[in-house]
């Protein structure tokens, strides 16, 4: 992982309230100035300003001024900060003060410029009491960048002179040790053209050693980008999405925090918490799948609800760490920061507890995900490791954290870490792992495509084609599918005493199994219709040749004869009742085909007057849902289902269509008898 800003655990925030740093009051000044630095070799390049420099905690802008008596300072080096130099935890304002006595030596410069490297955190720099340059925002509204740089000022004319530079650093966050502050390297100061060498050596030896963080980088971002646009290309691969989530968080990171840029310590700090939140989200959703954990459904709410107190918890803490800075009194955000810290570390221990579900499970995964949970093992214990030894160290002396972070070789000037080499490995196998997971996806969903091939043109295959012509009746009806395949059916036959067998119903359960079931009864319905219209016997014998073949499912049905007359005769096995005039008709109902042997099914008796139409339908209108996830309902359908049944389908359809819509309608035909004609034809006898 990238340097953290974050904290994991209370023990440096703790120790925070029963330990301080002790400022070191101003000295009277009695004895004689300390004598200047003589600088020579100026005509040569530059010149390393290492002191010693007369330090002195506590601040006041009297000592910007060249005349002011410094003597009585202490004197430490620029080669380290004061905290390794007998000022440990020590935070605020301090200066330093260097007089230099410049050899005007041959090719000396005309100009001078210094160079001053890491300067920890926000500094004023003064040449013979002129501000020459600013870095950062210093007390009362201090604000520092996340990333210190070298910054090169101009001193203008060379002479002798005196330096003194006005630091100010931020308050010690959990995870520091203590011994920085101030100078970390020494100035450099010498002509423009020679500043601006020096400059670009120590930017190339900040680069090389931060190629191998870059390359490794540059391979996350290729890696996200490409699992980015294979999810968009197919929404339904979530592990895809995490993939791109976790592997883009990298490279954001390390644009914030190690390029640089100048961002402010509060900016970056607010951008990178939910970016480092992302990818310890993502992780933890990458394992659910991979360690097919997914489908315990109480463990992934229990994950996302962790995660939203991650984020949260995250955020909260960076603030409390940036407070930290402006408050007057530190103490407040210190307790919080303890408070939110402990709850940081809790969560990241979430990857040991998925992967030791995984293992107590027995989970049968391929070689390649329990590679990837060994390196998500071996990182987190690096990386949460590494850091819970780093918090409170400047009060227990540990360097165990640092010794987990640190490097254990080079490359071509490039630093390695363990990290690093536990990073790589990771990205590795969660890049075959996803690749693997995703081909194997992909032939499941062709095998399911296939499938619903084969079920949509089962399907097709036993909707009627054409509706008979039953004189006497207007018939129509309309089939109109969801995306996947259902289990509506429905068959109209014409009757040998001129009426009209109808047939609606609906199977549970989708795909081939449904199809199949639906060819089982549409073939008993035209075979029993050559023997007997009555509704109730053929309800009775779909019935017992469904028995032991539901699979735990259950399947409705309405069957319905009109005669010639406008007699209907009508027996329901659990379906929805047609709907005559707004309302549906009052039907004995009988129990599911299949669930009984000996369920009777009564038969109804109405009479459909000429004119009037009879709407069958399957609850696909019922149970349309909009996007706010309310039903369509049975109002609504009684309120259109007088309406032709395009029109129904229609209204259904545009409210939110979730299932298979099938609508019937028959309509007795209003018959006109002839006339008699008021003017005869007049007969003439031949």
């Amino acid at each position: 992982m990238l340097p953290r800003r974050r904290v994991f655990n209370a023990l440096g925030s703790i120790a925070l309230l029963i330990s301080g740093a002790a400022a070191i009051p101003a000295q009277t000044n009695t004895s004689s100035p300390a004598p200047p630095l003589v600088v020579e070799g100026l005509g040569r390049g530059t010149v390393a300003l290492g002191g010693p420099w007369q330090f002195h905690l506590g601040d006041d802008l009297a000592w910007a001024n060249p005349a002011f008596d410094d003597s009585g300072w202490e004197q430490l080096s620029a080669n380290k900060p004061w905290g390794m130099q007998g000022h440990a935890n020590t935070e605020g304002v301090a200066w330093y003060r260097l007089r230099v006595t410049l050899d005007p030596g041959q090719g000396a410069p005309k100009t001078l410029s210094i160079l001053l490297p890491a300067v920890e955190d926000a500094y004023e720099l003064y040449w013979n009491g002129r501000l020459a340059g600013t870095y950062a925002k210093m007390p009362p509204h201090p604000d520092y960048y996340f990333d210190q740089r070298p910054r090169i000022f101009d001193l203008g004319q060379a002479k002798s002179g005196t330096l003194a530079l006005r630091v100010w650093k931020a308050p010690f966050i959990s995870f520091n040790s203590g011994r920085q502050g101030g100078f970390y390297a020494p100035p450099l100061v010498g002509s423009p053209q020679a500043a601006q060498a020096a400059l670009g050596a120590l930017n190339y030896d900040w680069l090389r050693s931060q190629l191998f963080t870059f390359g490794l980088n540059a391979l996350y971002l290729l890696v996200g980008l490409l699992s980015l646009i294979a999810w968009l290309r197919d929404r339904g691969q979530q592990l895809l999405l995490w993939m791109a989530c976790f592997t883009l968080s990298q490279p954001v990171l390390l644009i914030q925090e190690n390029t640089r840029l100048p961002f402010y310590a509060f900016f970056a700090i607010s951008l990178s918490t939910p970016f480092y939140v992302l990818s310890d989200i993502s992780l933890w959703c990458l394992l659910l799948w991979l360690l097919n954990l997914r489908d315990d459904r109480k463990l992934v709410r229990i994950v996302y609800i962790v995660a939203a107190v991650d984020m949260v918890d995250a955020i909260l803490d960076s603030f409390a760490n940036y407070s930290l800075s402006l408050l007057k009194n530190p103490v407040p955000g210190q307790i919080a920061d303890g408070i939110l810290t402990f709850v940081l570390t809790a969560v990241e221990l979430i990857p040991f507890y998925l992967i030791g579900l995984a293992l107590v499970r027995r989970k049968q995964l391929g070689a390649a995900r329990w590679v990837v949970a060994l390196f998500a093992l071996l990182t987190q214990l690096i990386v949460t490791g590494s850091y819970a030894f780093l918090q409170g160290s400047r009060f227990t002396h540990w360097t165990l954290g640092e010794k987990i972070a640190g490097p254990l070789f080079s490359i071509a000037g490039s630093s390695i870490t363990a990290g690093n080499i536990a990073e790589v490995l990771l990205l590795i196998s969660l890049v075959f792992a996803v690749y693997q997971y995703s081909v194997e996806n992909g032939q499941r969903q062709a095998a399911l495509q296939q499938e619903f091939h084969n079920a949509r043109a089962v399907q097709q295959v036993l909707i009627p084609e054409a509706i008979p012509h039953v004189p006497g009746f207007a018939l129509d009806s309309i089939y109109q599918p969801a995306g996947e395949v259902g289990g509506d059916f429905f068959q109209i036959l014409a009757t040998p005493n001129g009426g009209v067998l109808a047939i609606i119903g609906d199977v549970s359960g989708k795909g081939m199994p449904a199809a199949m079931t639906v060819s089982l009864l549409v073939g008993t319905v035209r075979t029993l219709a050559h023997f007997t219209q009555s509704p109730g016997a053929i309800l009775a014998a779909m019935n017992q040749r469904m028995l032991g073949r539901s699979q735990g499912g259950f399947t409705t049905c309405l069957v319905l004869r009109a005669d010639a007359d406008g007699k209907l005769t009508v027996a329901n096995a659990g379906h929805i009742a047609p709907y005559l005039a707004g309302h549906e008709l009052p039907l004995e109902n009988s129990l599911p085909l299949g669930l009984a042997a000996e369920a009777p099914y009564t038969e109804s008796v109405f009479q459909l007057a000429p004119g009037q139409q009879l709407t069958l339908l399957t609850d696909g209108i019922v149970e349309a849902r909009e996007k706010t996830g309310a039903l369509f309902g049975f109002e609504r359908t009684a309120a259109i289902s007088s309406q032709p049944a395009s029109q129904i389908v229609k209204t259904a359809a545009l409210f939110g269509q979730d299932d298979d819509i099938t609508v019937l309608t028959l309509t007795r035909e209003r018959v006109e008898l002839p006339t008699a004609n008021p003017f005869p034809v007049p007969s003439f006898a031949l």
